[in-house]
């Protein structure tokens, strides 16, 4: 058991109460760290530290290339502690080490990316006139309280806190609960890096106790929140208070497309990797498979067979290939989702979980798919967030058009067909922030992240990133010397 310590205003401390909450290893259910359990009080601290830090400290208004020196050197550094890195994501969240080491390497590439981003961020100049002229100058927002899930726990910080630092923007970082080691550990790299004192803060709690208080504050400009559509729903009504500016990145129900021309084993790889990866525990899995009718049959004993082969068990294990659920609360969420399933659908895979005694009092829930599932099940309608697929057929476009977007949400969507043309036009025509055609779940930090519908409010990654945290400032300035003459 490691006790861990929060970091306000560059130094670690603990919470004002005293108290604390353990951090479970998934696979084992047993605890390996020990974090402060935040307060409200604790929660001023941080902003505080963080409002001086924008006021009157140094990263504000440090020049476009220093910052960039920063930036950069933490990304050296998350790449020297990559294994060890890693190993933590590994015990926090569950994952696999495979996918947990690709989550460190793109968190490194994020830092290299908007350390990049820091020297282009450009003004305008627009035409007002012979006898004026207009400045368009960006700024730095101020004060980001930026509130991560716990799927990826280390890259979802990482794709906040580097475009909001890139800008200028001071920050405190919640963490999931759940998952708040490598966040923690974020906080010496940042220091090593250069980082001055209060730029960077970390509080770990719970929702009702931190998260709700930092939503709330009135000396927080901007929440950047990844979650629950419930909660962000919450964030949004809470941060109208104050008019905060709040970007949301919610859930999904994403539609998988599997046309009969696709290329058939990529697309059966793909579509089981889009919900079987990281556990199926993604806000973008493709949960929906609509399989065109002619070759239902057959992409679904496939999608099976490729399931039976998921190796289950600890993503310290070489060997495995889906780690457990993140905790035991989402562990029975999955499942009582999979038992309202068999009410509605068809089970054509229910796996075993692992039988390595040491795992018993893991979190797994091992892939499941459904078939002859109708687009008004539960199970078709809302997120489970595992390893739960549901697989519906479909005979002509402007029927499974028609039925994938036919839901709240609209965050992904994968297309499998060898017809350019056919997957152009159906990827133009589905309501969702991003599509992948015969691909499912890349997420390259160089593009746009964000969904349509109430998969959320506003896009992260790439320049777009960059946008919330800025605030544009219109300079006119008259030339006219008043001499008529």
């Amino acid at each position: 058991m490691r006790a861990y310590a929060m970091y306000v205003d560059g130094r670690w401390i603990q919470a004002a109460k005293e108290g604390t909450f353990d951090v479970v290893d998934p696979a084992t259910g047993e605890a390996f760290a020990s974090v402060p359990d935040a307060q409200p009080e604790d929660v001023d601290r941080a902003v505080d530290a963080a409002r001086r830090a924008f006021d009157d400290g140094a990263w504000p208004r440090a020049s476009e290339r220093d910052r960039a020196r920063v930036l950069h050197k933490v990304s050296d550094i998350i790449r020297r502690e990559r294994d060890r890195l890693a190993e933590l994501e590994v015990r926090d969240s569950g994952k696999p080490m495979g996918e947990a080491e690709e989550d460190i390497d793109e968190a490194a590439f994020m830092f290299e990316y908007y350390a990049g981003w820091t020297t282009k961020v450009m003004g305008a100049i627009p035409p007002v006139g012979p006898d004026a002229m207009s400045l368009v100058i960006k700024e730095p927002i101020g004060v980001a309280g930026l509130i991560v899930p716990w799927n990826y726990p280390l890259l979802m910080a990482v794709q906040k806190v580097a475009p909001a630092l890139a800008t200028g923007c001071t920050v405190v970082l919640k963490p999931a609960e759940q998952t708040p080691v490598t966040a923690l550990e974020l906080a010496p790299i940042l220091e090593e890096a250069g980082l001055p004192p209060g730029a960077f803060n970390v509080v770990t709690g719970f929702g009702a106790s931190a998260g709700a208080p930092l939503v709330k504050h009135p000396k927080v400009d901007k929440i950047g929140f990844t979650g629950s559509l419930e909660v962000g729903k919450v964030v949004m009504r809470e941060g109208a208070d104050t008019l905060k500016r709040v970007t949301l990145e919610l859930g999904g129900k994403s539609p998988n497309i599997f046309f009969a021309d696709a290329s058939f084993d990529e697309a059966v790889e793909g579509t089981c990797n889009g919900i079987f990866w990281n556990q199926g525990e993604i806000c973008s899995a493709g949960s929906r498979v609509f399989v065109e009718r002619s070759i239902y049959d057959d992409a679904l004993q496939a999608m099976v067979d490729h399931g039976r082969n998921v190796k289950v068990g600890s993503g310290l294990d070489p060997a495995t290939t889906m780690g457990p659920l993140v905790s035991k609360d989402q562990q029975e969420k999955v499942l009582s989702y999979i038992s309202h399933g068999r009410k509605e659908a068809k089970v054509a895979l229910a796996g075993d979980p692992p039988d390595d005694p040491a795992l018993r009092g893991g979190y797994f829930v091992p892939p499941t798919i459904f078939y002859d599932v109708s687009n008004d099940m539960t199970i078709a309608r809302e997120e489970i967030f595992g390893p739960v697929m549901s697989v519906l057929p479909f005979d002509t476009v402007d029927d499974v058009l028609r039925l994938a977007n036919d839901s709240d949400y609209g965050l992904a969507a994968a297309v499998w067909s060898r017809d350019i043309k056919k997957a152009l036009n159906t990827a133009k025509a589905l309501k969702a922030g991003i599509v992948w055609i015969n691909d499912s779940q890349p997420a390259p930090t160089e593009a746009p992240w964000g969904g349509y519908k109430q998969s959320g409010v506003g896009r992260e990654l790439g320049p777009w990133g960059l946008e919330d945290y800025l605030e544009v400032k219109h300079i006119y300035i008259n030339l006219d010397d008043g001499d008529s003459g």
